[in-house]
């Protein structure tokens, strides 16, 4: 038997070691501490890391993609969230964000607190490129929408074209969705379709980013100026009464009465030839028309406005066509159409722009294409060289602000005089860095 003083003894010593053991865990320094004890909240703040108002230095982020068939109740079940909750969650999120609208390929971000048994915090969708729908479980359950911050920054794009616009864009590092918003500000003057090598341009634009460095679209256009077919093309935003539209240096608008082709995303097959050899009959007749040959379905829009004359089909030639009077002088017409826009109707006023059909391959035809023609005073004339006039000039009484507005732009684009240099497209990579407005 065990006497009560050796007892008292080791119970004596016991203690000793526990508090040794406790004043060398409090007195060593901070950097020999593990990863997992360091206490991320002590950070100063200066240090703290933030995504979209909430701290995440101190949670662990798990990002995913969201797969065929998922839906929020199993991604949140999956990060331990139990079943009452997730039912909670579905009904606060009702007048924000349906739960049901959650899709595939959509990314995530799922936050986690440091414990050994970590619980979720927070739940983020990306909705787009900026917007994200964020579940926040860290008190109450509380689902809101944010955005990232985006920066806008001016910036300057210059080249010279040797196979296609959206090319030299990509070879010069430069953001090819810059194609489009170009192709329909030159829309009256330039058909995109049939610029040649040689072209150049030099544009002064707006671009949003987010995260510093990803680009998320295309801004404002403040100045362009394309060189085609060995001509000038200036464009220079202006508003008068209201409304803005794109002028030349010389105050004319550059919307005009007939947008220069009837498709986007297309390349011309065949032009305007009076002795054609036909690709099916295999002989020789007129082709009164351009040819732009593009995927079955692309839209055809009417190139100004007017009013549908004839809706038909013709088995052995046009296929299924439009026919559109624009005034006493112009009308056009569009074949081949593999089905016509839903209500359009004889006697139908059509706006420029609108669609009417899509492109085809009905009647005569190898394969899918729009068979565009113009006819003047009843006399089929080539479509690309067709002249059109402005749709509304510059008006006297906006004159004075125009130029001034106009001289400022031609000074940021390097060019303070109205004729355009040789330099187009010369200079450095510095000149092609974020400009200053």
């Amino acid at each position: 038997m065990q006497s009560p003083f050796k007892k008292w003894y080791w119970w004596l010593a016991a203690g000793l070691v526990v508090v040794a053991v406790a004043a060398v865990w409090c007195l060593r320094p901070r950097g020999e501490q593990s990863d997992e004890t360091a206490d991320t909240a002590d950070q100063p703040e200066e240090q703290a890391e933030y995504l979209l108002g909430i701290r995440i230095d101190t949670l662990q982020l798990e990002d995913g993609r969201i797969r065929e068939g998922w839906s929020l109740s199993l991604l949140l079940s999956r990060y331990g969230l139990p079943a009452r909750l997730i039912d909670q969650t579905a009904r606060v999120s009702r007048p924000v964000f349906d739960v049901r609208h959650i899709q595939s390929g959509h990314e995530y971000i799922a936050m986690r607190t440091l414990d050994s048994v970590p619980s979720l915090r927070y739940f983020l969708y990306k909705e787009s490129r900026t917007g994200y729908v964020v579940f926040d479980f860290s008190d109450s359950i509380e689902v809101y929408r944010a955005q990232k911050e985006v920066q806008v920054r001016n910036r300057c794009a210059r080249g010279t074209v040797s196979h296609s616009l959206w090319k030299s864009l990509y070879d010069n590092g430069d953001n090819t969705t810059l194609a489009n918003p170009l192709s329909d500000i030159y829309a009256w003057q330039i058909d995109f379709f049939g610029i040649q090598k040689g072209d150049a341009y030099q544009v002064l634009y707006d671009e949003y980013f987010v995260d510093d460095s990803v680009s998320v679209g295309i801004g404002e256009i403040h100045a362009a100026v394309f060189r085609h077919n060995g001509k000038d093309f200036f464009a220079f935003p202006f508003e008068q009464d209201g409304y803005k539209d794109y002028f030349d240096e010389n105050g004319i608008n550059l919307r005009k009465a007939f947008l220069k082709a009837p498709l986007k995303y297309s390349r011309i097959s065949s032009h305007f030839n009076p002795s054609r050899l036909h690709p099916v009959l295999k002989i020789r007749r007129p082709h009164l028309g351009v040819d732009y040959a593009a995927p079955t379905g692309t839209p055809v829009m009417s190139i100004g406005s007017g009013v549908v004359t004839k809706k038909a089909f013709q088995k052995g030639g046009a296929g299924n066509y439009v026919t559109i009077r624009h005034n006493g002088t112009y009308t056009t017409t569009y074949m081949h159409l593999s089905r016509f826009a839903k209500g359009l109707a004889v006697g139908q006023q059509v706006s420029q722009g609108e669609v009417i059909g899509y492109v085809g391959a009905t009647g005569l035809a190898t394969g899918p294409h729009l068979d565009f023609r113009v006819f003047r005073n009843g006399q089929a004339i080539d479509p690309l060289k067709m002249e059109s006039p402005p749709s509304t000039p510059l008006k006297e009484a906006y004159r004075d602000s125009f130029e001034l507005v106009k001289n400022a732009l031609m000074a940021r684009l390097g060019y303070p005089t109205d004729s355009l240099p040789a330099t187009l497209v010369a200079g450095s990579d510095d000149d092609r860095a974020d400009v200053q407005p």
